[in-house]
Formats: C-alpha cells, structure tokens, sequence
C-alpha cells in the first residue's frame, strides 16, 4: 500500500504546475517581459508574474507570431495543465486546445488571451485589456 500510495503521489506530481519550466517575472506597468532567448529551446513557455497563482502559457506559432494565454479554467477558476494537445482542468476534467478553445466540458468559454508585443530582444504581454 505504502508504495502504491508512493507511485500515485508522483503521479499527481507530474500533474501539478511545478511538473514544468515556469519563467517567474516581475510585473512592471502591467505588463510582463520575457527574453526572447527563452524560445530558443522550445515554442512553448510558462510564465508566472510575481504574486499571481495561475500561469500564463505563450506560445510562438510558424509565423513567428505569439499568442499569450492565462492558464485558469474557464469553468471554476482551477490551475491548468499541458497535456501536449492543450491544457488540461483536473477539477472537473475541462480541455483546451493549443489556441485556448473549450474541446471538453463542463468549461464553455475559452481561455483569456493577452495582447503581446515584440521589443527588440524581448516579448511584453500586456496584463490589462
């Protein structure tokens, strides 16, 4: 039982936030900024603005656009997570697809997305819209 009990809590482990990168940054003038450089390893980051609970997931797309999404469950507020096709609600089993879009319920609206901005050498996603 003892090692049953062990395998499932590594299991919710890997499920939780902290089972991902998350880029933890200041909040300055409502916005966040991000390097850049952080893409150079994947299209896919995680940011978390100081004194928040929920990440922000942004994305680069082919055409090197970006596109910022808030990582909160449209349904009842829970935490989301990468499921490799989306994200993923473990309250109440809600999926998003990559672009923020409900493709399971009991969620029916999408995810918040922010405005983003290239400057330079570094990405600014806009918190107040």
């Amino acid at each position: 039982m003892l090692a049953a009990s062990g395998y499932l809590f590594s299991e919710l482990a890997a499920c939780s936030p902290a089972a991902y990168h998350v880029f933890k940054t200041e909040i300055v003038n409502n916005h966040v900024e991000i390097p850049l450089t952080e893409f150079a390893q994947s299209s896919l980051q995680f940011v978390r603005p100081n004194g928040w609970y929920y990440d922000i997931a942004v994305q680069k797309k082919a055409d090197n656009s970006y596109e910022a999404l808030l990582l909160q469950c449209t349904h009842q507020s829970n935490q989301l997570v990468p499921n490799g096709n989306g994200y993923t609600c473990s309250l109440h089993g809600s999926q998003f697809n990559k672009d923020g879009d409900v493709t399971k319920g009991p969620a029916e609206k999408p995810l918040k997305h922010y405005p983003v901005t290239v400057n330079q050498d570094k990405l600014s996603i806009q918190l107040k819209s």
